[in-house]
């Protein structure tokens, strides 16, 4: 099979998105990537990737065409210039490839506009086009505070039906994207679940000596808006007195500068800002952790999404405890493997961490069911095997 995968976002950047063209080529297909200049998390192109350098080259077997677009430094103005510019030039970088291709996919996150030039190639080869949803649109920026009622809301919501329904088939990460899909886009074509697995190395985290006493909590990935890690310096507020609770946050975003302005404010010595690290550290990170948290802000449609670091979380085998809703609630219930809270509600988190402090006979009980949860439903083995026949079915 021979695939173009579209993505704003591809190696060096840090996404699952890497490793899935990469197992892809492990096992016998031709991929290309079609995406853009690396500019995540810092916000600013990577020197190797300006004045035209690098724009073609090929990474673990992928062939990577890059298209122009602006960094997305700092502050809503500049980031939706970088969604525009990639929006534009792509559309021109796809009329130079070369249409070999047997289908096409779209690994969307935001934006949903990444999506345009499958669209056209689409229409230019009739090859068939698969959106990969990993974040719906428009609610992403909806939680970031846009109203429903606004004109852009509006405007954006008839751009994103408008793609979604381009699409011959949706995968999806989260099994509650499907009531968005049938509902709010009114798509009615063939949608697939697909949740993602863990990269490889941290399916082998170890536990790491350290002071029985002392409990480490880890949140690791991006401090956005909406991932509501603020709710989870709140939660360290209402614990400050307890010396034995360490609160480890390692990543990088569009607030952490708040978060890190808000802890400094509350005068907390239990959180630790470790800043943005690249993947082949984390497991150090990993192994120092108790448990891992994780939070989402509170909102209905936004509570369908299923991080990808949950799988991550349970690949290490550790604890998970939570601050969040729908899909990742209902993952952390079935499986048994920590304790969750209602989204943005840090009491009742700050309470939940007090209880898996307290309650040391049952952490490697949910360690263990971690684990088990994530072969059974989230392994590498499983995954690329669906992936692969969904695929080959849509081409069909």
């Amino acid at each position: 099979m021979k695939l173009l995968v579209v993505c704003q976002y591809f190696y060096p950047e840090q996404f699952r998105v890497n490793d899935i063209c990469f197992e892809l080529v492990k096992h016998g297909h031709e991929v290309s990537v079609l995406t853009g200049l690396p500019n995540y998390p810092a916000g600013m192109v990577d020197r190797k990737y300006t004045w035209f350098k690098n724009r073609s080259e090929q990474t673990n077997g992928v062939h990577i065409f890059r298209s122009w677009l602006i960094g997305r430094g700092t502050g809503t103005i500049r980031l939706a210039l970088n969604y525009l510019s990639f929006a534009i030039s792509s559309v021109l970088r796809a009329m130079f490839l070369k249409k070999d291709f047997d289908a096409i996919l779209v690994y969307q996150l935001s934006p949903i506009t990444m999506a345009l030039p499958a669209i056209i190639l689409k229409k230019i080869t009739k090859k068939p086009l698969i959106i990969y949803c990993h974040d719906l649109w428009p609610e992403s920026i909806a939680s970031a505070g846009i109203a429903k009622e606004s004109m852009v809301y509006k405007i954006l919501l008839r751009v994103s039906q408008w793609i979604y329904k381009q699409a011959d088939e949706i995968f999806t990460s989260s099994k509650m994207f499907s009531e968005y899909f049938r509902n709010t886009i009114k798509y009615e074509k063939e949608i697939t679940h697909l949740p993602v697995y863990a990269e490889a190395l941290f399916e082998n985290i170890k536990k790491s000596a350290k002071n029985a006493d002392t409990i480490n909590l880890l949140f690791a990935g991006n401090i956005g808006e909406m991932q509501s890690v603020d709710t989870i310096i709140h939660a360290a507020n209402e614990l400050k007195n307890d010396n034995n609770i360490k609160i480890h946050i390692v990543g990088d975003g569009s607030s952490r500068d708040k978060c890190e302005m808000l802890a400094k404010q509350l005068g907390l010595e239990n959180v630790i800002f470790h800043g943005h690290h690249p993947i082949n550290q984390m497991p150090q990170y990993y192994e120092m952790a108790d448990a891992f948290l994780i939070t989402l802000k509170a909102n209905k449609v936004i509570s369908y999404t299923l991080p990808n670091k949950v799988q991550s979380y349970m690949a290490a085998g550790k604890p998970i405890i939570g601050a969040i809703d729908g899909e990742t609630k209902y993952v952390i219930d079935e499986s048994q493997c920590g304790l969750c809270s209602p989204a943005e509600d840090y009491k009742q988190l700050a309470a939940n961490i007090q209880k898996f402090a307290n309650e040391r006979q049952k952490q490697n009980i949910y360690g263990e069911n971690s684990k088990k949860y994530y072969n059974s439903h989230f392994s590498k083995e499983i995954y690329i095997q669906k992936l692969i026949k969904s695929i080959n079915k849509a081409a069909e």
